[in-house]
């Protein structure tokens, strides 16, 4: 589990994970000085977890929250059981989930699995293990033999690249079938692979491989890969850290005025946007750079731009913003994250539908009801990306 170690840990030449304790990675190569350290969440651990997550759901939540309205452990249980109900049921025969317009299938599958996972199942035991395990065999059928997973004819094949990746990966330090297990490293490995083929020369990414996109680049997408990126190393799997290394120099490149003015779209310009602002520090805390002298002016700016909840007429895209906002607050803990998760859960409670989906947005309801399921389940601790 991260905690908040210093040391870099993506290596350089490191070598394809071997078989441990129950068909677990081994990672005797790294020592507890490595910044990030692999965690494996067995079952009984995960058990554990779900119950001191509901203590502490049961005794943070009935706090007097002052100008936020209470919202009950009761209340945000029942709400994410109605969401991630909904998401099961609109997971297509294949296996799969779509944004409108039956867009963006890798990503869309990528990020309702996640959300899934997080409720505490797994792709052999809980309630969605079916929904999970079809899920695994959905994007498995996408990966392609450079590495891809998802499409290239989609016009923004890296998110789902991206997140396709981030919930194999979770799956992976569950998956006890040795068999299932090697398929999934060898699909993680290609993925890793194609990533480091796909980024641009100045060291982010775009919406396709620098190669198919003659080398432009955004900042959302190379959020998406290096947060995937950790969730592999998190996994066993090698990540070179140049690749690493690369994209932080990029969101450096991008940000004005060493975060004063936040992430910009690109490095070409513009002003500073919010919701990119939010996802470059999630980006750095994925890449180990806690200390990073850009996070503190980065905080800065999206604190003031991001902690009024009600405001998303001036940034739009509210709930990526906070999809990564609220994994930069979790993060901090303490004054800093109850304030602003009382607020937050406040707002996405009162606009669940009553089927239990959010559609908001114009990319559609699995979009919107797995980001805001994955921002209500944070403190479950269930999964290592999203761990302290």
């Amino acid at each position: 589990m991260d905690n908040g170690g210093r040391n870099r840990d993506v290596e350089k030449n490191g070598t394809k994970p071997q078989r441990g304790v129950a068909g677990t990675p081994s990672h005797s190569k790294h020592n507890s000085s490595t910044r990030f350290q692999h965690t494996i969440l067995f079952p009984t651990m995960r058990k554990q977890l779900r119950k001191r997550y509901s203590f502490f759901l049961a005794f943070v939540l009935l706090i007097p929250t002052g100008a936020a309205a209470e919202v009950s452990g009761d209340d945000v249980d029942r709400v994410v059981g109605k969401g991630l109900d909904w998401l099961a049921a609109k997971q297509s025969s294949r296996g799969g989930w779509d944004a409108n317009g039956e867009a963006y299938p890798a990503a869309m599958t990528g990020m309702a699995g996640t959300a899934l996972l997080m409720e505490g199942s797994t792709a052999t035991q809980g309630k969605y293990a079916d929904n999970i395990r079809r899920a695994v065999d959905f994007l498995i059928a996408k990966a392609r033999p450079n590495g891809l997973i998802g499409d290239d004819r989609d016009d923004r094949y890296t998110y789902g690249h991206g997140f396709g990746m981030l919930f194999l990966s979770q799956v992976l330090g569950e998956e006890d079938d040795i068999q299932r297990r090697d398929e999934l490293i060898d699909v993680l490995t290609k993925g890793v692979q194609f990533t480091g083929k796909a980024q641009t020369r100045e060291g982010g990414w775009g919406y396709v491989s620098a190669k198919d996109g003659n080398n432009f680049d955004e900042g959302s997408t190379t959020i998406t890969q290096v947060q995937a990126l950790r969730g592999c190393r998190n996994a066993g799997i090698t990540v070179p850290r140049e690749i690493i290394d690369k994209a932080i120099k990029y969101i450096h490149r991008c940000s004005i005025d060493q975060g004063k003015g936040g992430v910009a779209y690109n490095i070409s310009g513009g002003g500073g946007r919010p919701p990119i602002s939010a996802a470059a520090i999630a980006c750095l805390f994925n890449a180990g750079e806690y200390d990073d002298k850009f996070v503190p002016n980065l905080l800065a700016y999206c604190d003031r731009e991001l902690l009024n909840i009600s405001n998303n007429n001036d940034y739009g895209h509210w709930h990526y913003a906070h999809y990564y906002f609220a994994q930069v607050k979790y993060r901090q803990g303490g004054e800093e994250w109850e304030d602003y998760r009382k607020k937050l859960f406040n707002r996405i409670i009162k606009e669940a539908g009553s089927d239990g989906s959010w559609t908001q947005g114009y990319i559609g309801g699995v979009y919107t009801t797995a980001i805001n399921l994955t921002i209500l389940q944070l403190e479950k601790a269930m999964l290592p990306i999203y761990m302290r």
